[in-house]
Order: C-alpha cells, then structure tokens, then sequence
C-alpha cells in the first residue's frame, strides 16, 4: 500500500443479484438520445443524429432505496435505462465481438437535473451539473449474462406512485448494446469495470419528495426508489 496523505476513497461497486459478489466500477458511460421517440419528445431528430456519450462518476451509483433530492434544481427528472456491465475491453471492437466483453446487465436510473441541463445546453456547455451529481445512477443488483444471455428485446417500463410514465422495449435502441460498444471504444480504451447506461425510452418527467420511482426490464431486474 503506498503511502498517501488521506484514506483512499472506496472502489464503487453494486451488488451482483444472488450472490454476495460485488462488480467493482471504473468508468460510466452514458449513450444520450438513444431511443427514437425519447430524441423526439426532446427536440431533436433521431434519424439525423450520430450517436453521442457523456459521463458520470463511478461515486455516483447508488444502491436505490432511498434516493435524496439534489440541491440546484426544481425540476429533477427520471430516466431508466438498460446498464451493461463489461469484464473485459480493449479498443476498436469489432461488432461481432462486443458481446464476449460483457459480464451483466442491470436496471439504473440516469437522474437528471433537468432545469440545469437544459441551460448547459442553451450555453452550449458540458452536461455533468446536470447529470453527474451524488447519488444520480440510483442500479438494481447486476445478474450475469450467463444467467440471462444478452437481452435485446424486452419490456422497459418507469412507473411513480403506481402512474406508468415511461414504456418501451429495448428493440428499439437506435444503437444496439455491441454498436455502444463498439463505438465507445474507437474513443476510448474500455476496459474491466466499465458500465454503460444505453438510453432511456420517451416519457421522461419531474419527480418531488414523497415519490416512488418502480422501474422494470423485462429478464433483467427491477428497481424501486423514494426520493426523500
């Protein structure tokens, strides 16, 4: 153990369903507009659009639960999303390759604060005030893609107070699991650890204090959060 000037901080990692097995994180990527109806609903033309990333910090995932409100925004938003887990990586994948770099999938939430996202963008400034705060990738226990395959199709659903707000079906990804990837990694090295949050399905909207958020992916988990 080298000799450091403080306690170094703990490696973040979420629980592997079934077991007590930990998957420790590196990176977060995160695939912006990656759902046809969702680019819409938000102004933009998916079928003009290249796909685009940005990121947030390992320390951001949170094991659901309780979720706190962020402080700077009153307009805070949910997002489920399908997260793909890798054990492996490497640079300029190739597309028939990608799968054999995943370990697991997971169900997270890619919490946004809208208002502040929204002038970033108007600003023409990075996103992370809006999207890479504490506690913003609320994630389901991971299952192995070994237990469940590499799912390609299948249900993705948000409900609050039991109201569904978001439904869709992971078919209709504009960039599939092994294009994210290899894309990603004709940018970046990717590597044991990385996780990647895919997009999130039309139906986005605020959420208060008192909340609860259930989301779903069929074949994959679920996850249930309060903001508090």
């Amino acid at each position: 153990m080298p000799d450091t000037p403080f306690a170094p901080p703990a490696l973040p990692m979420i629980p592997i369903a079934g077991s007590g097995q930990m998957f420790p994180v590196r990176r977060v990527y995160c695939i912006g507009r990656n759902y046809a109806d969702h680019a819409r609903e938000m102004g933009h033309d998916p079928d003009r659009e290249p796909p685009f990333f940005f990121q947030k910090n390992p320390d951001n995932l949170h094991p659901g639960g309780q979720f706190p409100y962020p402080p700077g925004t009153s307009d805070l938003h949910h997002e489920v999303e399908l997260l793909v887990a890798l054990h492996s990586g490497g640079s300029a994948i190739r597309p028939e390759a990608a799968l054999s770099h995943v370990w697991g999938y997971g169900v997270a939430l890619d919490m946004t604060r809208r208002d502040l996202q929204g002038a970033a963008k108007k600003a023409g400034r990075p996103w992370e005030i809006g999207k890479a705060f504490e506690a913003s990738a609320p994630v389901a226990p991971l299952r192995p893609a070994s237990e469940i395959g590499h799912p390609a199709r299948g249900a993705i659903s948000l409900a609050v107070n039991g109201t569904p707000r978001q439904s869709g079906d992971l078919a209709q990804m504009i960039w599939s699991v092994p294009e994210i990837i290899t894309c990603l990694s004709a940018y970046f090295t990717l590597a044991a650890g990385d996780v990647i949050l895919t997009g999130t399905p039309a139906g986005v909207g605020a959420v208060g204090r008192g909340d609860r958020i259930e989301a779903a992916i069929e074949g994959v988990g679920a996850l249930t959060v309060t903001v508090v």
